[in-house]
């Protein structure tokens, strides 16, 4: 019989959007990136788009995309941030589905998703039936074709869900071998009991609904997915491809499919360079013709279900109670300690559901006064989502209001509509997967219902908050710094709530340390500037000035004045408040220029008092990113000096330390914590400067190995690649530039000095793409007798060689004469 293997990846990160600002701000934890999504981008997501194939020599014999070999699910909103911040990656995945289609009998290897990553069971039937069609809208925009199949979050099901999906029209979803109760074959009378994982996972099954629909479900491999993901069966590819192979059976007299299903960060992120096993395990199995590589909807064609399946009610792939993981205190955990507990998991879902109900009616209320249906704008509501364009806005409004609306009712309609988006974020499943109430993953959760909750004191004014905090009391995690929920909502809700005010402020503040044009983007915000007037007086500057201020996600929008002081350093105070007429704020510039002009600094900090009461502003109210920005500007000379200080210190004292050394004296550890500062600064700086400074290099790794002194190699190899990576990506555009190839190559052999494992992921991808499509017009042209081409030739040949490139391999053989 037939063998079919088909290993789905679900790629997923949860959200971790600031709710105010729309945008991930940095994350010091995923240090040497910006965040968590950019680094494991990085690790995983782009290197399974071009994942690697050795030769016996260990060098590269080919490119792959491993997506277009597989069946993968994505987030969408993680594929919402790829879309923006890693759009390489993210066209990788798309066109890997594209090409799957061919390959695959017209279906492609992308599975959608629930939008957020609920779970399902836990869900009223109208959250339910929001995050499949969002989920589905999510995916027709993306990779343009409808969804056959959809992967539930934790793979948590009940008939409801299953219901759900089947009437939206998607055809097939992917369950643990544990989810099955019984089995029979199709038009049989007789049930099988397969509890305990034991129905044949190689087979698909179709599960009839009470409602009269149908779903087919396939069921993973548990065993083997296990292996994949927590016994090492990565470290080595043939071996995976072997134990892939393991799981079919002779016995069995019907084609079969070899499915398992693993996080998708599996491959790369939580075992390196897990893609290339992936995608050495793919060839293997394809070139020794072992077995087919199919995805599910191409199986589902060639063989239609001929068993029933009946699931075993509110179940899941990760928690071995059933879906109590999110829900109660069942000692399924991840990370935190063994005396903690999870109690708090009840209270804290009980107390989103109370929110979410407690909304429902003055939502239903407000939006049926402006809106045909609430729940079906709700639905459809996806597309303003993807697409806050004026147009799409306009023709959304458009189709759903009972009657023309006014700027005021349009705005009302937003804001209706982004309390109920963020009551459905405030559910995404990672709030209560870990161990602990004040864990990232949790204040995430709160954060979005505090979201909800400050819009809904806007739209009602009903003290929903009040409510809602007293039911976050009961809430009590093992974090003894905060006072249960309430605590968490206090220490990380408050403070990062925002509004146009703080909007404004954060723009006076930052606009004394650079230049805004006429309109800027602030994360979600959109600024005028109407009047804008910076006074400086040596290291003192006075900011005055009035901004048009806009939300780009409910369309709220207000005119701003300030005032900020800057004293130099971190020492700043500034002013901010709603406009309230030219002439009150011509008054105010007036009388502040003027106390500034005389140097009176303490007049002005009265008329700030008095013209802007309590509403003010340091360079803690800096959203994050530019907090940190501009802090490194004003902590930059400083760091300087102390760089030129033990630099100079080093200097000075090595050759005397040198002879202590020699002496048999111990070297006192505070020079050696000098040296170790100083030498890194100097290959750090060596790194920077214009050309390749191999001599220079050379001789700071002599002293440091002389020195013993440890490298600090994240840093250094984050500067490095990044260098090498800039010089590619001008190579690419220049590829006959001999100074760039140059450098490139310069680079590399003088990397290859220093003790750090590069990562060349990029600068091998880009060599790949330079040399297809050049490298047989070139070598034409060199047997031509063009001896800058010979030159170019050998040069390029020698940069894919230091690449770890087999030549002969990845690149088209060279004509003969």
């Amino acid at each position: 019989m037939e063998r079919f293997i088909c290993i789905h990846g679900h790629f997923y990160q949860p959200p971790r959007e600031n709710p105010w600002l729309e945008a991930v701000e940095i994350q010091d934890s995923a240090h040497p990136y910006h965040d968590w999504n950019e680094r494991i981008t990085a690790e995983c997501y782009a290197p399974n788009g071009a994942s690697r194939l050795f030769d016996d020599e260990g060098r590269i014999r080919d490119i792959v995309s491993n997506y277009a070999r597989i069946s993968f699910n994505f987030g969408p909103t993680l594929l919402a941030w790829m879309e923006e911040y890693s759009p390489q990656a993210y066209r990788a995945i798309l066109e890997a589905d594209r090409l799957s289609i061919g390959w695959r009998s017209g279906h492609g290897n992308a599975v959608a998703q629930v939008y957020n990553h609920i779970i399902m069971p836990l869900a009223n039937r109208r959250d339910k039936e929001t995050q499949v069609r969002w989920g589905i809208a999510d995916f027709e925009r993306r990779f343009g074709r409808f969804p056959e199949g959809m992967w539930l979050a934790e793979t948590a099901v009940d008939v409801e869900t299953l219901d759900v999906l089947a009437a939206e029209g998607i055809r097939f979803t992917i369950l643990a071998p544990h989810q099955a109760a019984r089995m029979r074959a199709r038009g049989g009378r007789k049930w099988h009991s397969v509890e305990g994982g034991h129905i044949d996972p190689t087979r698909p099954y179709l599960c009839r609904l009470p409602s009269g629909r149908s779903i087919v479900i396939f069921f993973y491999d548990g065993p083997i997915s296990r292996a994949v993901a927590f016994e090492k069966l990565l470290d080595h590819g043939e071996r995976f491809a072997r134990r892939l192979l393991s799981g079919f059976d002779d016995g069995r007299h019907h084609a079969q499919i070899l499915s398992i299903a693993t996080d998708g960060e599996t491959y790369g992120h939580h075992h390196m360079h897990g893609d290339m096993a992936l995608a050495y395990a793919l060839s293997y199995l394809e070139d020794n013709g072992l077995a087919r590589l199919t995805n599910y909807g191409e199986f589902l064609e060639l063989h239609p279900p001929g068993h029933e399946v009946e699931i075993v009610e509110n179940s899941s792939w990760s928690c071995i109670h059933g879906i109590e993981r999110w829900r109660g205190d069942c000692g399924c955990n991840s990370g935190g300690y063994p005396h903690w507990n999870q109690q708090w998991r009840g209270p804290l879902r009980h107390a989103f559901d109370w929110l979410r109900d407690e909304l429902a009616g003055p939502y239903e209320m407000a939006a049926g006064a402006l809106l045909r249906d609430p729940w079906q704008a709700r639905d459809q509501y996806f597309q303003v989502i993807a697409d806050r364009s004026p147009d799409r806005l306009e023709s959304f409004v458009n189709r759903h209001a009972l009657r023309p609306l006014n700027d005021d009712e349009r705005i009302r309609v937003l804001m209706l509509l982004e309390m109920q988006r963020h009551l459905l974020l405030m559910y995404t499943s990672c709030g209560w997967f870990f161990d602990e109430l004040s864990g990232i993953e949790t204040v995430q959760v709160i954060q979005y219902a505090g979201r909800a909750v400050q819009l809904a004191q806007e739209l009602f004014g009903n003290g929903s908050e009040t409510s809602f905090l007293q039911r976050l009391a009961a809430v009590r995690g093992n974090n003894p710094d905060y006072r249960g929920g309430a605590g968490i909502y206090e220490a990380f809700v408050r403070p990062a709530m925002i509004d146009l005010v703080k909007v404004g402020a954060h723009f006076a503040v930052s606009s004394l340390f650079q230049e805004y044009g006429e309109e800027t983007r602030i994360f979600s915000y959109r600024v005028k500037s109407e009047d804008v007037r910076l006074i400086p007086a040596g290291q003192t500057r006075l900011a005055i000035g009035r901004v048009w201020v806009g939300s780009t996600t409910t369309g709220e929008e207000a005119r701003i004045t300030y005032c900020v002081l800057y004293f130099g350093n971190h020492a700043l105070n500034g002013g901010v408040r709603i406009f309230r007429g030219n002439e009150a704020y011509e008054a105010m510039v007036i009388e502040i220029a003027r106390a500034f002009e005389s140097s009176d600094f303490a007049e002005i900090i009265r008329l700030m008092d008095a013209h802007f009461g309590m509403h003010n502003y340091s360079l803690r109210d800096l959203f994050r990113d530019e907090q940190r920005r501009i802090l490194g500007m004003v902590i930059g000379g400083v760091l300087t000096e102390f760089e030129d200080r033990y630099t100079a210190l080093y200097d000075n004292y090595r050759l005397l330390m040198g002879f202590v050394r020699q002496t048999g004296m111990p070297v006192p550890y505070r020079f050696m914590t000098t040296a170790q500062l100083a030498l890194n600064l100097k290959l750090d700086r060596a790194f920077t400067k214009p050309g390749i400074a191999e001599a220079e290099v050379g001789e700071i790794l002599r002293e440091i190995a002389d020195w013993e002194v440890e490298i600090e190699r994240i840093d250094l190899e984050f500067q490095i690649r990044r260098r090498l990576e800039k010089a590619m990506t001008c190579l690419r555009d220049n590829p006959l530039d001999s100074t760039i190839l140059t450098e490139a190559a310069g680079l590399l052999e003088l990397a290859g000095h220093v003790p750090i494992d590069l990562n060349l992921w990029l600068a091998q991808n880009i060599y790949l793409e330079i040399a297809r499509p050049l490298w047989r017009e070139l070598t034409e042209r060199s047997r031509g007798g063009d001896t800058h081409n010979d030159w170019w030739f050998g040069q390029f040949r020698t940069l894919g060689e230091r690449l770890n490139f087999n030549a002969n391999a990845v690149l088209p053989p060279v004509p003969e004469a």
